[in-house]
């Protein structure tokens, strides 16, 4: 399916739109354009999770590389510089790209003489592999790699000025300190000659950043060049580390990779009957949902897991994490991952509540989020009606009671039952809580304070998921049955009965809030509804008829005087439409299970989610972005890559299989 000649690689607009991304179960990632430009600041050959799954440092941007064949001298690097100039043009000599698994293959063609450069990255490790193959040639291949190498957060920006790294040699190669204290970053290649350089590559440009009003120039360091001849059929693996002392046997460490993810298929294939017939695109789609599961080490938890939420600039997420766990783990058979991922996000629970965010520098989660901890809820459900661990589920009980106790004497930010109807209410001024959590300074963009629709709906399903844990502990299960129908009996107050849908938000500072958005979907998706059947059939409908999409579901219909179109522009607007129209992918998995809840037709439903096929070949290569403008032609926006998107899109698929 991804496997392009020049009709895509060979044309630049078109290649530099399309990025891959290769991860390596820290949160460490490598990725780029087609083209071989650098059009983000989060481009580059290693980003290291240093403390993973965070401190995210980029230390290798790009590597200039020429080949010297049969008297010619052709370069296969294409940068970008500031004012508009592309050189050198190495983008011309691509004649063909595949994605291989996971991992980027270029092949460049020099008259007659073929040269394949492969990427990957070493499971477990922050180390990524550069491997250059003389598939075609006469005679010898020369290859003059030249390692641009950067130290900073994965955020930033670095304007070199006079900033002198220590560049030494070292066997087969050479290690770069880029300050006193900092990470030793190792540049290897066996059988190369490696020559130290320390110069500095000024003002690359970097589009991307431009159109988001941000820091487009970058500034790289040239710190070594290496230089090997490959005979007809031979190879050279470039390796860059973070770590004390790689292994140099690309051979050996492209089949670990391989390997790897062989066994991430196989793990699949014996979790779902469907998988024998599943076509290309699924198959793609399990490969990238293993780009998101990272390990999280703690103290008492060395083996701790999560997810990291979006590439390239997300890290773990308490909601996304929850929300994505099913499709990523339970669906790809991957059950003892989720167990690990559940057990560790146990130990951060505070006062009720799972953390929001962990920021990217380490300090204490954050914790201003109502529905991660009711999407915990649904996450521990979920595994347990995949594995029936109910070791796991005793293990996990008391934290289960203590999130309920917590909701329903009140916690954080006004979270907290109404005793008048049952119902979860929250929000405090000035804080965003919902998924729906833009922010830009002070403004809140969708503030949603009061009682929203899916945070009921999901509040419901944890109530209904409780009384059926009890029973299975062989404890008393009536009072959570009580407490659910109490929740459902209050559900009663979000119908609109004029629009023939439900109202997003209840109790506000101005009432009841009509306008029509994806929230609702969710109280007809989730295992428990407390809707009834018609009223689940029309808010289907109301869905379809305004807010679906080819990739999702709009997040605010067209008709609305505060929708909004297009995503793009500085921060303001781009936040200011996040979700105000903006397609979110995530939803397109719910609304296909909604759909099929209602009306019954497997076919019809599983049908709404094709589209995403032909989107893996754009934007993020095997994934699936994070949102879509809300117009038409619902061009891709945001991360390239987005667990959520992801992870729903294949249990969606499965589950109408």
């Amino acid at each position: 399916m991804i496997d392009w000649g020049r009709e895509v690689a060979g044309d630049l607009a078109t290649a530099e739109r399309r990025e891959w991304l290769c991860a390596n179960g820290l949160g460490g990632f490598a990725s780029g354009t087609v083209a071989g430009t650098l059009t983000r600041r989060y481009h580059g050959l290693l980003v290291a999770a240093l403390t993973p799954p965070l401190g995210r440092t980029l230390l290798v941007a790009d590597v200039d590389e020429t080949v010297e064949y049969d008297g010619l001298t052709r370069p296969l690097a294409t940068h970008r510089w500031a004012g508009g100039v592309v050189d050198p043009p190495g983008w011309q000599a691509i004649e063909r790209f595949t994605l291989d698994g996971t991992s980027p293959v270029w092949t460049y063609a020099v008259a007659d003489a073929l040269v394949e450069k492969r990427v990957w990255m070493e499971p477990g490790a922050n180390t990524t592999h550069v491997r250059y193959r003389a598939l075609r040639a006469r005679g010898p291949v020369g290859l003059e790699l030249k390692v641009l190498v950067n130290h900073r957060d994965y955020h930033g920006s670095t304007h070199g000025d006079a900033w002198q790294m220590d560049v030494a040699a070292v066997r087969h190669g050479v290690r770069v300190v880029a300050f006193p204290g900092a990470r030793p970053l190792l540049l290897l290649a066996e059988g190369a000659e490696a020559r130290i350089a320390h110069t500095w590559y000024r003002r690359f440009d970097r589009a991307a950043e431009r159109a988001r009003g941000l820091d487009a120039e970058e500034d790289h360091l040239h710190a070594a060049t290496f230089r090997a001849a490959l005979p007809p059929g031979g190879t050279l693996t470039l390796v860059l580390s973070a770590e004390g002392d790689p292994a140099l046997d690309g051979e050996a460490a492209l089949r670990r990779r391989a390997r790897h993810e062989a066994d991430v298929l196989a793990a699949w294939r014996r979790a779902q009957p469907a998988a024998r017939g599943a076509p290309d695109w699924v198959r793609r789609l399990v490969l990238a949902a293993d780009q998101f599961v990272s390990r999280r080490p703690l103290a008492d938890d060395p083996l701790g897991m999560t997810v990291i939420a979006g590439y390239h600039w997300f890290g773990d997420w308490g909601r996304d994490t929850m929300i994505a766990l099913p499709g990523l783990t339970l669906t790809t058979g991957r059950p003892d991952v989720a167990r690990r991922i559940l057990t560790t996000f146990a130990r951060f629970v505070d006062h009720g509540m799972l953390p929001n965010r962990f920021p990217d520098a380490g300090e204490a989660p954050e914790y201003n989020t109502v529905d991660a901890t009711l999407w915990y809820v649904e996450a521990i459900r979920a595994y347990h009606a995949a594995t029936a661990d109910d070791a796991t589920l005793k293990e996990l009980w008391p934290v289960l009671e203590e999130i309920v106790r917590w909701h329903r004497t009140g916690t954080r930010y006004g979270i907290r039952v109404d005793p008048a109807d049952g119902l979860l209410a929250s929000g405090e001024p000035g804080v965003q809580l919902t998924w729906m959590d833009a922010k830009v300074g002070d403004w809140v963009v969708t503030p949603r304070t009061g009682k929203a629709v899916e945070i009921n709906a999901l509040w419901y399903n944890a109530l209904r998921a409780m009384a059926g844990f009890a029973r299975r502990l062989h404890q008393p299960a009536e009072a959570w049955e009580a407490a659910a129908a109490r929740v459902q009996a209050g559900f009663e107050r979000f119908w609109n009965a004029p629009a023939a849908c439900c109202y997003d938000v209840l109790d506000g500072p101005a009432g009841a809030d009509d306008a029509l958005r994806p929230n609702q979907i969710l109280a007809v998706s989730l295992p428990e509804s407390p809707l009834a059947p018609e009223r689940r059939a029309q808010v289907v409908d109301a869905c379809a008829r305004h807010l679906l999409t080819s990739y999702g579901l709009r997040s605010l219909a067209p008709g609305h005087p505060q929708y909004r179109g297009r995503y793009g522009g500085d921060q303001v607007a781009r936040d200011g439409a996040y979700h105000q129209g903006t397609v979110w992918a995530w939803l397109l998995g719910p609304f296909a299970l909604a759909h099929f809840r209602v009306h019954g037709d497997a076919a019809a439903a599983r049908g709404f989610l094709a589209p995403l096929e032909h989107h893996m070949g754009d934007h993020g290569v095997g994934s699936i972005a994070e949102i879509f403008d809300g117009d038409p032609p619902f061009a891709p926006r945001g991360c390239i890559a987005q667990a959520w998107s992801v992870a729903e899109t294949l249990r969606a698929w499965h589950a109408l299989a």
